[in-house]
């Protein structure tokens, strides 16, 4: 019965610049419903101009619903470029049946 009261794997967020200067995101967990705020607010203390270049490194990510895609979309509205970096089997499924494999870019 434990495993029933437990909390549901939250996503894990982390944040860094590369050397090219893109803000880089790497997500871990699950990014769904009931995770999907924290990472609208994290993205929120961003400054638009410092977002240009984003990459969600999304390879720790085991399940994203239509709530984190549409966090994702959110995102990419305010900034040049978008890509998700090393997303799973399943993710890359899911942007290819919504049809968002065409907004963002994949790097592998």
């Amino acid at each position: 019965m434990a495993e029933l009261d437990a909390e549901p794997p939250a996503v894990q967020i982390d944040m860094h610049l590369d050397q090219s200067g893109a803000q880089v995101v790497v997500l871990s967990g699950e990014l769904d419903s009931s995770s999907a705020a924290s990472l609208q607010e994290r993205m929120a203390t961003i400054a638009p101009h410092s977002a240009q270049r984003l990459i969600f490194d999304v390879a720790g990510l085991r399940f994203m619903d239509s709530a984190g895609i549409a966090v994702l979309l959110g995102v990419a509205e305010t900034a040049s470029s978008v890509s998700l970096r090393n997303p799973s089997p399943i993710i890359r499924r899911a942007l290819e049946i919504t049809g968002l494999s065409s907004v963002f870019s994949i790097e592998p």
